[in-house]
This record gives structure tokens, sequence and C-alpha cells, in this order.
């Protein structure tokens, strides 16, 4: 049952543009997430049901004023889509909610606030207003195809309770995600809003992160950075987020769209100089290796596209010279060690997740599987989480096998296009949506998280809500007008 309306959830609320469909859409993604909340745990109550119905009148109201300011949409989401508020739910605690200890974050509750707002919104103004848009469909087809598909999975998972926890938090409110920032309103001063937001959250996590490096103290950690903070010579630091690599992703973010502003001369030299210096800075000490990859190729495409002649001549013999560099310092660790230590580990859970694949080749394990899997192929135990692939593609095709992969590359495909198209019609928006997309992808070939990043599929809503407007038609060249010559008497 809850596989049924999470797949008509996806469908609905992303493929059609009838009233009907996207409403009755939200409604099986409603009852998906309650299903799956359920099984997760959460009974019914008089408590429950009260907090319900407060919660419930509140975000009405924060509705009604949405309303008002409907192009407000897409920017709450990129303010509040980083954030993972310090909050830890379930029956144990006496109200419900407590504070996380020991460096925990939560979910992704400022998103999901706002998600909810914009989500009654939309809902008031489809009842009471014309039908809503119908997204692009070289966005809207394989996004909803691969969010059906991945909650279809759950019927074979080999690990129920990671599958679930993927849809019920992410996935689904990722469709949510694509459908309200694809149907919102676009104000003219929109591209840059968002690049002000960009630059200003990546600077500030950069700023937290030279304060920890400083001070030596982190804010929020896992334990395993813990233990290696203090038996290794350097100091990873993890900003306002868990890992050290998520928030090196973040600030890279924030660089790539800084360096797209730079080269098409939206902002003057020397702030985006000393802007760049301050995000470098941040992303310096979190010692992400998928942070640094990312920001190289995303830097050096930004300067292929927007860059005179000479720069990309420049650009690229700079790229040759890193890249033989790289392959240099990596054949000496090798030769000085194991793969499986020069690669920190990655070398055995890239092996484990292909054998994964090799096993289940036309469907996979089944959503959140892999780890699982690995695991039970691996000679020597150890915790699950030291099974986790980090690569995207890989767990895909781990996951959710052949057919996975291809809806994969599907996504991938239409969000080029997309962005391309949304790059002929305003040419730094275009391109610094697709410097951010990029800057994911190549991030999650080494660290994982590419769909469950809500940054990621705001960047698909962004491209779907501008080609959801029509082109307008350049306006007729004027006719000029000729005076009547007057008639000449014949001689």
């Amino acid at each position: 049952m809850t596989d049924l309306a999470a797949v008509l959830g996806a469908l609905g609320v992303l493929v059609s543009g009838r009233r009907s469909v996207l409403l009755g859409g939200l409604l099986a993604l409603a009852a998906a997430e309650v299903l799956l909340a359920h099984v997760g745990g959460l009974h019914l109550s008089a408590k429950l049901a009260a907090a319900a119905i407060v919660g419930l009148v509140l975000l009405a109201a924060l509705a009604a004023l949405l309303r008002r300011a409907r192009w407000l949409v897409i920017p709450l989401c990129a303010v509040a889509a980083p954030f993972r508020l310090p909050l830890d739910f379930g029956s144990s605690h006496r109200y419900f909610v407590a504070i996380a200890h020991g460096g925990q974050l939560g979910r992704l509750l400022p998103l999901y606030v706002v998600l909810a707002v914009a989500t009654l919104a939309l809902v008031w103004d489809v009842l009471r207003d014309a039908g809503p848009r119908a997204l692009a469909r070289e966005l809207a087809l394989p996004a909803a195809a691969f969010l059906a598909f991945a909650s279809l999975s759950l019927l074979w998972t080999i690990d129920t309770g990671s599958g679930r926890n993927l849809l019920e938090y992410f996935l689904l409110p990722f469709a949510v995600l694509v459908a309200v920032s694809g149907r919102a309103q676009l104000p003219r001063p929109l591209p840059q809003l968002l690049g002000w937001i960009a630059v200003a959250l990546a600077s500030l996590f950069a700023l937290i992160g030279i304060v920890e490096a400083a001070t030596h103290r982190l804010i929020f950690y896992s334990h395993n950075l813990q233990v290696a903070n203090t038996y290794t010579s350097f100091f990873r630091v993890t900003s306002l987020f868990r890992d050290p690599s998520l928030y090196g992703r973040h600030v890279v973010l924030g660089i790539a769209v800084l360096v797209v502003c730079l080269w098409l001369r939206k902002i003057a030299l020397v702030p985006a100089a000393a802007l760049i210096a301050v995000m470098w800075t941040g992303l310096y000490f979190s010692y992400s290796q998928s942070s640094y990859a990312a920001l190289f190729v995303v830097v050096l495409a930004a300067t292929l596209v927007a860059g005179d002649a000479r720069t990309r001549r420049l650009a690229l013999a700079a790229a040759v010279v890193v890249a033989l560099a790289a392959v240099g310092i990596a054949a000496a660790k090798v030769a000085h060690s194991s793969v499986r230590k020069a690669t920190s580990d990655r070398s055995r859970r890239i092996t484990l997740t292909a054998k994964v694949f090799e096993h289940h080749p036309l469907a996979g394990v089944g959503l959140g599987g892999q780890p699982r899997a690995s695991q039970r192929l691996a000679t020597h135990f150890g915790p699950l989480q030291n099974f986790v692939s980090h690569t995207t593609p890989l767990t895909v095709a781990a996951e959710l096998g052949i057919v996975g992969i291809l809806l994969y590359v599907a996504i991938l495909a239409g969000a080029a296009r997309a962005l391309n198209a949304v790059h002929r019609r305003h040419q730094a928006l275009g391109l610094s949506l697709a410097a951010v997309f990029l800057a994911l992808f190549v991030h999650s070939l080494a660290y994982s998280g590419f769909f469950e990043d809500p940054i990621t599929w705001l960047v698909l809503g962004i491209a779907a809500a501008y080609l959801a407007v029509p082109t307008p038609l350049p306006a007729p060249a004027p006719r000029t007008a000729t005076e009547p010559r007057e008639a000449v008497p014949a001689r």
C-alpha cells in the first residue's frame, strides 16, 4: 500500500498538469508519508492529534501569507535546504522531541516546513484559480520514473529500514520540492537573489569552519571524525554539517556560482576575490578530496564555457598539468602502500558494491540495501557505515540495477538539456545552475548523496519553472512610412 501511494504520488505531482491529478498526487504522497511514519514507530495518540491540528492551523496561516508573495517560494527553499536542526524525535522522549546530544544533527526540518507551507499555498491557488502549469517533460518524466521505481523497490529491498528512511525523509519530500518550485512565480531579480543566497550561505559556512579550525572545537560532528581528529596531525572541520565532505560540498557550490558571476562580469574582481579567498580558506580545512576535485572540475568547466580563447587554452594546459601531478601522487602512494590504504578504504567499498551489482544486475537489492548487501559479501565483519560505497552511480547500480542506472542517466540527460535551454534564455542563471549541478554530480562520484541532497532537486525545479514560462516573442520591427510621391506630369 505504501509503495503504491508513493508511486502514484510521484507520478501525479510531476508528470501531469491537470488539477485533479496534481491534487491526487499530493494526497497520495501525504498518505505514503503517514504510512511510512506509522511503520517506523509513530502511533496515533490524543497528544499527537492535537499537535497535528495546531501545526496544520499554523501552516495554513503561513500559507495565506505566502500566497501574497509567491515569488518567495524558491528563495525560501534555497535558504532552508542545507540546514538540519539538532533535534531528535521518538516515542522515548517525554514530548516526542528533544535536543540531540553528541554533535548529532537531525532531519531537514526547515526545508520540510517551507515545503509544507508552499504546498498548501499551491493547493489553495489550484483550487481557486486556473489549473497548475505542467513541468518540462525532459525533467518531469525521468524524475518521476526514478522516484516511482525507487519507491517500488521497497518490495524487494534487503534493508527495509534504510529504504523506508530514504523514501520518507528524502525522495518523497524532494518530489514535492520539484513540484512546488517548478510551479513557483519567477520575479525578475530572482537570479541575482539566488546568487547572493548561494554566496552568503557558503561564506557563512566557511567562516564557521575557519573559527573551528582556529579553536579546534567542532559544533557538529560524527563519532568517527572526533576520533580521527584526535589521532591525526591535521584537524578536519565540519561547520554546520556533520561531515567534512558535506561541508566542503556546500562551500564549493558557493564558489562555483561566484566564479560564473565573475566570468560574466556580474561582480567586480576585488569583492569576488575577497569572497573566494574566504571560502577557499574554509574549504581547505575540510581536507575533503572529493570537494577539491569537484571545485577543480567546475571551475575548469565554467572557464571553458565563459572564458575567452586565450584563457581556455591556459585552463586546459593547467588542467593537464594538475591531472598528471595527481596521477603521479596517486601512483607514488600506491607504490609505497596498498591500494586500499592509499584510497582510504574506498577501493574495498567499490569492489564490494560492484559484486552486489553482479549478483543482482536487473533490479538491484532495493532502495537503501547496498551497505547491508556489501557487508554480507565482505570477508571481515564491520559496522554498516563502513560499507557505504560513497559512489552514487555504483550505489544506484547495486540498489536499483540496470533499470535504475538507465533512469539515472535519463535524469542527467534531461537535466543537461533543460539547463542548456535555461542558459539560452538567461545566461547567468543557466550557467550558474549548470555549475551547481555539475559540482554535485562530480562530488557524488567520490561521496554519496546526489539524490539525497535537496539542492540537486531544487536545481531541477528552478529549471522547470523557467522552462514553464513561454518565451516572449520578439517585437516586430517598426515599419517605416514612406511619403507618397507627387505625380510628375508627362512632357
